[in-house]
């Protein structure tokens, strides 16, 4: 990672690390779960020798960011605000937005909350999901996939944790980066971290150095702070509730593997292709499903990405 810039900066109260490369526009990154800022690499590179400020942070929680104790401090507004304080500290009105998984999630609340901060989003995985007023989301999750769907058994704070400790973090990142299995992400009965398939050679696209890097950083902090996200989903969902019904109004481009687990799983399929997704963001500009990719598309099929990124915003 020639080149590339990190330094800590103070926002909403917390000491956050941020890792930059390049001049010009800024493009903020946003990572998902388990992941850092280290899941941009690609993007970072191919979009700072394009002309543009790359800027991706570890989000609250995550890697050398702080993690605040409470369960509660991970809720989207501080979230929120911490991206807020970021971009205030960049010196820039605006800026481009690139995100992924719970980073979109975080991403599709910066564009609702503070749509003039953001010149146009790149939202790779997670769509926009309207608020139902009628189901807590996790409810409704439940209802649907049952105790061992993923989100549910997150919820008990100390229970994954626990069940990731099984084996070893290394381990447990590989499990999930690699996973190729679409649909919902049902857990075995007896935890995450039982019968692992360690002898699953890592793709091309993941060396044995980038799993090592991801692991030197949850071996520090644990996984409790990215677990948290998951926790705050009714949090969220309630402190949401002036903002039921409303469109998210900044341009966007949404880029999707049709083997995502996220694609495959809640409906979201059709919710994108029946045009209730367009309904709910008027200005989604481009839909694009990458044949044969699965969640992590970022590291999976980066160049295609990093394209996909700097054709959408050079528009603007």
């Amino acid at each position: 990672m020639e080149g590339v810039v990190h330094r800590t900066v103070e926002v909403n109260g917390i000491k956050m690390h941020v890792a930059e490369k390049g001049e010009g526009p800024v493009v903020l990154f946003l990572h998902g779960f388990p992941e850092l800022w280290y899941s941009w690499r690609h993007q970072i590179r191919a979009l700072a020798s394009r002309g543009y400020h790359a800027v991706a942070p570890d989000l609250r929680g995550f890697g050398d960011t702080e993690a605040p104790p409470s369960i509660s401090s991970y809720n989207c507004l501080h979230i929120v605000g911490d991206l807020v304080a970021l971009i205030d500290s960049l010196g820039v009105q605006q800026v481009f937005l690139v995100a992924h998984d719970w980073g979109a999630i975080i991403g599709w609340y910066l564009c609702m909350f503070r749509p003039d901060r953001v010149k146009a989003y790149v939202c790779l995985s997670v769509p926009f999901w309207p608020r139902n007023p009628k189901v807590k989301p996790v409810d409704a999750m439940r209802a649907l996939y049952g105790d061992d769907y993923y989100i549910c058994r997150f919820q008990e704070p100390g229970k994954a944790e626990s069940e990731l400790a099984k084996s070893s973090t290394e381990e447990s990142l590989k499990n999930v980066l690699i996973n190729r299995t679409p649909g919902p992400p049902i857990l075995p009965k007896d935890g995450m971290g039982s019968n692992l398939n360690t002898s699953m050679p890592l793709p091309s696209w993941l060396s044995q150095e980038d799993l090592k890097y991801y692991a030197s950083k949850f071996e520090k902090t644990g996984f409790t702070g990215g677990l948290n996200y998951y926790r705050n989903i009714n949090l969220n969902w309630e402190l949401t509730a002036p903002w039921t019904g409303s469109q998210v109004k900044v341009p966007v481009k949404f880029i999707t593997g049709d083997l995502d687990s996220v694609y495959t799983s809640l409906g979201t399929k059709n919710y994108i292709e029946s045009g209730a997704f367009k309904k709910d963001v008027p200005n989604l500009e481009e839909v694009v499903v990458q044949e044969g990719v699965a969640h992590f598309n970022n590291q999976e099929a980066a160049e295609d990405v990093s394209n996909h990124i700097y054709d959408f915003i050079k528009k603007f």
